[in-house]
């Protein structure tokens, strides 16, 4: 059985996965506007995983016996003064999730609750491969804001992501 503290924690957390699909939903509808369609892909593609994420958590209270209670989803922001801010904003979001679930697991850690300890396991590991993701685009965003070229460069490699092109 899943103890109160911890449902309430990973019912949090479901909230915060779910305002990160949203986040970057609107993010996606943002660069679809500015024709950038692989921005778009690649953001889209991100939704989708943190909808997943989502529903780990959502499974996972539902498998312990506990009761999942949905919360309101903040409105995400529709606008970036560039495409470096939005991609950096992704950066500090990442690294904001990374410390939530630092959080949660160390709310598993204080009520010995082993098997969540070992579910989190996937997420501590899939945010290290997050956070370096939208590292590696920033830097590139970075050196192209630099030199003032290769932008669609980057918006056809994003666009591969997927394996769908």
């Amino acid at each position: 059985m899943l103890s109160k503290t911890m449902q309430d924690a990973i019912n949090e957390q479901i909230k915060n996965e779910l305002y990160s699909a949203y986040l970057y939903l609107s993010m996606s509808a943002h660069f679809d506007e500015k024709n950038l369609p692989g921005f778009a892909k690649w953001l889209r593609v991100q939704f989708e995983e943190e909808q997943g994420h989502a529903l780990k958590f959502y499974d996972y209270i539902i498998e312990r016996g506990g009761r999942v209670a949905l919360q309101a989803i903040p409105q995400p922001p529709s606008e970036w003064a560039s495409d470096l801010a939005a991609f950096q904003q992704v950066l500090q979001h990442e690294q904001h999730v990374t410390a939530l679930i630092h959080k949660l697991y160390e709310t598993a850690l204080a009520e010995k609750d082993y098997a969540a300890q070992f579910m989190l396991q996937w997420f501590i590991n899939e945010q290290v491969e997050e956070e370096k993701n939208a590292s590696e685009i920033v830097a590139q965003l970075e050196l192209i804001e630099a030199r003032g070229t290769a932008v669609l460069m980057l918006d056809h490699r994003l666009g591969k992501r997927g394996g769908e092109d």
